[in-house]
């Protein structure tokens, strides 16, 4: 992971960034690589995963993935509110977004233990520069 210097406020923070980008094909040529399904049928699945996902979220359900997480539409109404209940209504909604909850497991404290997608360890390194807002 790397971060970068960064002053807001009179202050000084790091801030996280991504040095690049998977694609789906090297998604698709990762998952193919552990499992006996080709790389072509991976990346057929994987083109029509957003699809699906979407139009189960629409029926007002969220989809647990099993090894990934949870997905779920969240309604954004912010800015929009009115001066009484009978007023409320859907057209108060100004975006619709896809909320994620990582898959995670408990340890016997009842503290989260694992999380599948988020790396047990870190490694920051800094890139030279800084970012000014």
């Amino acid at each position: 992971m790397f971060y970068k210097k960064q002053k807001i406020g009179g202050k000084w923070y790091p801030r996280s960034f991504t040095a690049g980008t998977y694609d789906t094909e090297d998604v698709a040529e990762r998952l193919s690589e552990m499992s006996t399904v080709s790389k072509g049928d991976t990346y057929a699945v994987l083109m029509g995963l957003g699809e699906v996902l979407g139009s189960m979220m629409e029926l007002g359900n969220s989809v647990k993935l099993d090894g990934l997480g949870t997905f779920y539409l969240v309604g954004n109404a912010n800015g929009q509110g009115v001066d009484t209940p009978e007023e409320v209504s859907p057209e108060q909604f100004r975006k619709v977004t896809v909320a994620f909850i990582p898959e995670y497991s408990r340890a016997q404290n009842h503290r989260v233990e694992k999380r599948t997608i988020v790396p047990g360890k870190v490694e920051w390194t800094e890139m030279n520069g800084t970012l000014k807002k």
